[in-house]
């Protein structure tokens, strides 16, 4: 009895081809994902502990495994191509710090008077809720308080 059901969930698994896949097909593969997936199932299922993507979950969604590496941040899911895989990690780990500054102080984490609402590392830090410091600087949106890369104009 076992045997016949793991045997055809490997039957299932298909094998998927590499193919010259663009971060844009990829993107869309994700998207349509999200968008059919049963309720109470969270996107980050996709992503691998190493914030690589699960390409067997993506499967009916896309044509094949990427030849080159994209990776997901667990706390946006924001894609990055390989030389953003650090800004994807500082990513993650500052919306936690950031979140975890939240619940504890009920205050926001930036640098008190400027308008762009950097996020204070000082803070952080004083907190104990970063263990290093990223090399940029990111920022808080008004959108559920997550955080961005991107200097606010």
């Amino acid at each position: 009895m076992w045997k016949r059901k793991r045997r055809k969930l490997a039957e299932d698994q298909k094998e998927l081809e590499i193919k010259d896949l663009s971060i844009h097909d990829v993107r869309r593969a994700v998207h349509r994902y999200a968008s059919l997936k049963p309720n109470g199932v969270p996107l980050s299922v996709i992503i691998k502990d190493d914030l690589t993507i699960d390409y067997q979950l993506l499967a009916p969604y896309i044509d094949g495994i990427p030849e080159k590496n994209y990776y997901m941040s667990r706390e946006t899911y924001e894609l990055f191509e390989e030389e953003d895989l650090q800004l994807a990690k500082d990513l993650d780990l500052v919306q936690q710090a950031v979140d975890r500054y939240m619940q504890q102080t009920n205050e926001l984490p930036v640098i008190n008077g400027d308008p762009y609402k950097k996020v204070s590392y000082f803070k952080l830090e004083g907190a104990h809720l970063l263990p290093e410091r990223p090399e940029r600087e990111f920022y808080l949106t008004d959108e559920e308080f997550m955080i961005t890369y991107q200097k606010p104009k």
